[in-house]
């Protein structure tokens, strides 16, 4: 079963604390999921039309997992605290 990866880009963030609120109860929800981070924070470099944001890659052993801790009544709670705080892209996407 091919691996499944969270793609989060923080088009903008307009209240950081709501967004650490979010932090606060994500990370633990992702984790409890079997979520593992792999890389967070702004971009080292940026080529092409690629945008100088925040960007989260998280690994989890398959789209089922992801999802399933993406509809998790804990993460939807990360989700209500976090509310208009920022404007984000978040993908799943199946490993190769």
């Amino acid at each position: 079963m091919a691996k499944a990866y969270w793609v989060s880009a923080y088009r903008a963030i307009k209240d950081a604390d709501k967004l650490a609120a979010y932090a606060q109860l994500a990370g633990p929800a992702i984790t409890a999921g079997g979520g593992r981070f792999l890389a967070r924070g702004l971009p080292a470099e940026v080529y092409e039309f690629g945008l100088a944001q925040r960007t989260v890659l998280i690994e989890f052993d398959s789209v089922a997992q992801a999802k399933a801790v993406h509809d998790s009544p804990a993460y939807q709670a990360a989700l209500d605290a976090l509310g208009d705080g920022a404007e984000r892209d978040l993908r799943i996407i199946e490993g190769v």
